[in-house]
């Protein structure tokens, strides 16, 4: 009876329809979060039956595995047989070399003019800026220099080689920091470990050693908010005990122990006087501060790899008002090196610039914000408390700090205490999603010394998935103190996002704008003149040659130059890629959760910028700077996040 009752349910059932994006409608499309594109747009379905010869061939230049930075370093050295010293480049005089026969660089200049590859069409961005080109024989647009005399001074916040020299010989001294850790009882007597070991240079910037005072100088915690586990027979895992305990101390234990050390403090008159002689820690943090207004100001995150200083002069271009360097690690800053530095690099059209910092415990960031404020012309110090990046959180920086407010309040407030320039910082919603604790903290934020902080409203655990959590980053920023600025952060993608923020929360000072920043830079443009920019495919080729001539002057426009600035077009376009032009939308504007169905442009360049193939990028890459070398090789750095696991955090 069972199998007839079967038989006549399975014939009564009706066939499901299946879906297709070619019959359905706008509304449907936008419910499975596909942008609904006009149907004159979209590419046929394909035939069943596809020919091998229809197949198209990848990109030669498209590699499945990144190489190393030291792999690619060699393989460069290896095809470029001569390179030419720069001063002889620069003067074509082989005798203007002061180091002469000495000197590691080549001097045979006809030798190097025979291997040198061909000159890339077009102006030297120098010469076009009026600017006499500083890379002479090298440039690869050497055919179009002329007699100039005028000298570059676009950019500041270089690097000092006697601060470099200082802080590889662990000789810098941090008085202002010192100072105000020794007065909050988070200065002990550690044992300092400021010679580097010799296998050192080997780790990675970032590795995974989890001690983030490592080749500065010493631990400046109290042996009691560093306890140690039992000692190791090998002396050099004596940081890592201490780190160790660190990472396993909770916030109670952190509690009791910074009152523990306050009592100490309080009897040792010596250190009280050491600490009442600097005039500056006696007022409130907030008294001596430069002022700085984030109102109504649009706001260009700091982003990592793409957000250099080319990709924010163009930003600037294209109606910027806030800009913020790369983050930087600050035990990398502490250490003097240079590429870290480089980050902190300014151009003089950045009117509003500030940079970001990333650190674990409150000696490293604030001895790092001390040496910043001295070497560098920022308006203000941004303190990185919620980078997802695993290598980052494992480190107890970054969206690690979350989980340790009382780390966060002493980390804010040294820094905040010892410079005058302003110290943000920026949070995300909670470590793990549906744990949120911000609003439990900002209204006393603020009150740390913070001028302003920066609220991502996604969770460590949500990473870049889901949407972002704007109804709590209202609750928060209507029990933030008078005082602190809130600004929101995540999805701004069109102006109607933005004024729809600032409508619902009058009191948020402004948004930072990131991933629509990315994928399309003009939206700057698109806020303050309100309105949707139908961009074209012509457009958008201009605002990338911009951001090449940018690039160029900022790399070099030699051949190394050449290749550093085509590095960073192509992980750039990773992100263009994803803007679907405003005429080709059946309903706009599009949101940044759209994923498009297999469509073409208006013209075959508009076809090409929207492609997914890193092989057309790199064809893209060859019309600004012209043929790529042989054996060039590129995989994007960053790939879509998923959303992660609960035990991974």
């Amino acid at each position: 009876m069972s199998d007839v009752v079967a038989e006549l349910a399975e014939g009564d059932a009706k066939p499901t329809k299946q879906f297709s994006v070619y019959e359905a409608t706008s509304e449907e499309l936008i419910e499975r979060s596909m942008a609904p594109i006009k149907k004159e747009f979209l590419c046929p379905p394909p035939s069943r039956s596809l020919k091998q010869s229809d197949v198209k061939a990848p990109h030669p230049s498209l590699v499945q595995e990144k190489k190393s930075k030291r792999q690619l370093k060699r393989e460069r050295r290896e095809k470029c047989a001569i390179n030419l010293c720069p001063q002889v480049s620069r003067t074509e005089d082989v005798d203007s070399c002061q180091y002469k026969e000495k000197c590691r660089f080549n001097h045979d200049i006809q030798a190097f003019k025979a291997q040198k590859p061909d000159d890339i069409e077009g102006q030297c961005p120098f010469v076009a800026s009026g600017i006499k080109c500083q890379y002479g024989l090298s440039c690869r647009f050497f055919g179009t220099h002329k007699d100039l005399s005028g000298i570059s001074d676009a950019e500041i916040n270089f690097f000092n080689k006697e601060t470099q020299r200082l802080l590889w010989k662990n000789n810098m001294t941090f008085a202002k920091a010192d100072a105000k850790l020794k007065s909050l009882g988070l200065m002990g007597h550690a044992k300092k470990s400021n010679v580097p070991q010799e296998n050192d240079a080997e780790k990675p910037l970032d590795g995974a050693q989890t001690n983030e005072d490592v080749d500065i100088p010493g631990p400046l915690e109290t042996e009691d908010v560093r306890p140690t586990k039992k000692a190791k027979s090998d002396e050099t895992s004596k940081l890592g005990d201490i780190n160790d305990g660190v990472m396993n101390v909770d916030d109670e234990t952190e509690k009791t122990v910074h009152s523990t050390s306050n009592a100490k403090i309080e009897d040792e008159e010596d250190s009280i006087k050491v600490v009442e002689t600097d005039g500056s820690l006696k007022s409130h943090p907030r008294e001596k501060k430069k002022l700085i207004d984030f109102r109504d100001k649009l706001y260009l995150a700091p982003l990592t790899t793409v957000g250099n200083l080319p990709f924010r002069r163009l930003c600037k271009v294209l109606g910027a008002d806030v800009t913020c360097g790369e983050m930087a690690m600050c035990t990398n800053l502490l250490q003097g090196q240079a590429s870290e530095w480089a980050l902190l690099r300014r151009h003089s059209s950045e009117d509003l610039f500030g940079v970001q910092i990333c650190g674990s415990f409150p000696d490293t960031v604030s001895r790092a914000v001390e040496l910043i404020d001295r070497e560098c012309t920022v308006d203000f110090i941004d303190i990185n408390m919620g980078c997802p990046i695993d290598m980052v959180v494992n480190k107890s920086a970054g969206s690690a700090l979350l989980n340790k407010p009382l780390r966060m309040k002493n980390i804010v407030e040294v820094s905040s205490s010892i410079v005058e320039t302003p110290i943000t910082i920026k949070v995300r919603t909670a470590f793990f999603e549906g744990k949120n604790r911000i609003d439990s903290l900002i209204s006393d934020i603020g009150d740390w010394g913070a001028t302003a902080v920066t609220i991502h409203g996604r969770s460590r655990q949500q990473r870049y998935s889901k949407s972002a959590d704007w109804d709590y980053i209202y609750q928060c920023t209507k029990n933030a103190s008078p005082n602190l600025q809130v600004i929101g952060n995540g999805d701004v993608y069109s102006f109607l996002d933005w004024n729809k923020h600032k409508s619902d929360c009058p009191e948020l000072s402004s948004c930072m704008i990131a991933r629509g920043a990315l994928i399309k830079p003009w939206i700057f443009t698109e806020i303050k003149e309100q309105r949707h920019w139908d961009i074209t495919s012509g457009e958008r080729l201009n605002i990338l040659k911009d951001f090449v001539r940018f690039g160029l002057q900022h790399w070099g426009s030699d051949t190394k130059g050449v290749e550093t600035t085509r590095h960073f077009l192509l992980e750039w376009l990773s992100y263009t890629f994803r803007y679907i032009p405003v005429g080709l939308l059946d309903v706009i504007p599009q949101q940044i959760n759209w994923r498009p169905p297999s469509y073409f442009g208006r013209d075959d360049l508009e076809t090409l910028m929207m492609s997914e193939s890193a092989g057309d990028w790199v064809r893209i890459s060859e019309l600004l700077l012209g043929k790529v070398p042989e054996g060039f090789t590129f995989a994007p750095k960053h790939k879509s996040n998923a959303y992660d696991r609960a035990e991974n955090g």
